[in-house]
């Protein structure tokens, strides 16, 4: 489990930090498990990379947020 936390860290702090950005950090705050739940499933498909990942998880964000 270490390995997905480690592979994960820079994505998700790059996507706090768009969220940071764009004024939708309490958005990101409360999607965070959620996100972490996609992020490590796209992991275990095979998914390594960082900049594929934050994409990704600003992509499903991007979902959430117009569900809210």
């Amino acid at each position: 489990m270490a390995v997905i936390i480690d592979i994960l860290e820079k994505p998700i702090a790059r996507i706090r930090e768009t969220c940071e950005m764009v004024g939708a950090i309490e958005k990101f705050d409360r999607a965070l498990p959620d996100l972490e739940t996609y992020l490590e499933e796209e992991v275990a498909r095979g998914e390594t990379s960082e900049t594929r990942l934050t994409y990704d998880g600003l992509c499903f964000l991007q979902q959430v947020f117009t569900k809210s």
